[in-house]
């Protein structure tokens, strides 16, 4: 029998240090999000970040939290229902950090008597430390726990025509009635290193400027390639004139290079370049969270307005928008009826 789990990022219990403190240690102790070796990595993260991140973080969170939870979580859940509505199969959901875990996904899923599962990170852009990090933790999980399962990996769907036209006609809908000066497309950073861990072709990417445009196979797993691609897909459906979009990627953490140019230091600048109406699209998610709803909708929209900008749209990310979930059914349904 088969069946789905989806997988998203994760969210702390609550908007307190208390509840923060352990999410963050889960999330930066791993190995793919700080691929450092685990000494180095528990020093920095346990003897460093977490005296101080945690209080700051959950301060964060508190501004966005809502009655029900946390916004991705609670997203998560209404994508899921719409989702299980329109197919057969079992479909469960889990992050990769915080609850529902992934080991709870599987039980669910192999309490309903599945032995094959569709696993889909929520992830449009492969990155290690997102898609790898999710695939890696289930394979350990199934060995461990359910060696009778058979796992299906759903790649990176940033180049999928209907993903695309799914982002494109959001966004115009939101943008409907406000003349921007500027589209912004802002993805979430990561170091450079990440991306030439993930080159199987251990030569290509050199972060040039030219490197992503070249076709390689390297590009199956290169994250910066997969949001310009993304970016460029999109601002062909939309129809939006060159000079009049870019694009940034943002939440770095200090200490190493990071993808370039980063959205905090570009968005201050555009007030004094004429851009006085700004909107921003964060397509690296697919549901609306701390990174989308604090640092962009808030934080990036009181920077701009404090170096003088005027107007300032954060665009929604797919959330549980039908026709997204329409989009996520469809490829569930083709994958099980797939002969």
């Amino acid at each position: 029998m088969k069946g789905v789990l989806l997988v998203n990022l994760g969210s702390p219990e609550s908007p307190t240090p208390k509840d923060v403190k352990p999410y963050l240690d889960e999330f930066l102790m791993d190995k793919y999000v700080i691929d450092v070796p685990y000494l180095l990595r528990a020093l920095l993260v346990r003897g460093i970040i977490l005296q101080t991140r945690p209080k700051k973080s959950a301060a964060a969170y508190a501004k966005i939290w809502w009655d029900e939870g946390s916004p991705l979580v609670v997203i998560s859940k209404r994508m899921h229902q719409k989702v299980q509505k329109q197919v057969e199969l079992p479909v469960a959901l889990a992050m990769r950090y915080g609850n529902p875990s992934i080991l709870s996904g599987l039980q669910e899923l192999r309490d309903k008597g599945v032995t094959e599962v569709l696993l889909f990170p929520l992830y449009p852009q492969h990155a290690m430390a997102s898609t790898t990090t999710i695939l890696v933790l289930a394979e350990e999980l199934r060995k461990k726990h359910f060696p009778e399962m058979q796992l299906t990996t759903v790649p990176a769907f940033y180049n999928k025509p209907d993903y695309l036209k799914n982002l494109a006609d959001s966004m115009q809908k939101h943008l409907e009635g406000f003349d921007y000066d500027h589209l912004l497309f802002s993805y979430h950073g990561i170091p450079e290193r990440h991306i030439r861990k993930t080159d199987i072709t251990k030569s290509h990417c050199k972060i040039d400027g030219s490197c992503c445009n070249t076709p390689s196979p390297a590009h199956e797993f290169c994250y910066r390639h997969q949001c310009y691609e993304t970016t460029k897909q999109v601002v062909k459906l939309l129809g939006i004139p060159e000079g009049k979009y870019s694009q940034t990627f943002q939440s770095r953490l200090a200490g190493d290079k990071w993808l370039t140019p980063y959205t905090d230091v570009e968005v201050n600048k555009m007030p004094e370049k004429g851009i006085k109406k700004l909107a921003v699209v964060t397509p690296a998610f697919v549901s609306d969270c701390l990174e989308t709803l604090e640092e962009i909708a808030m934080e990036a929209n009181h920077e701009f307005k404090a170096h003088g900008g005027e107007e300032f749209l954060a665009i929604p990310c797919l959330n549980d928008d039908q026709q997204w979930c329409n989009t996520v059914s469809k490829w569930i349904n083709d994958w099980a009826y797939a002969k």
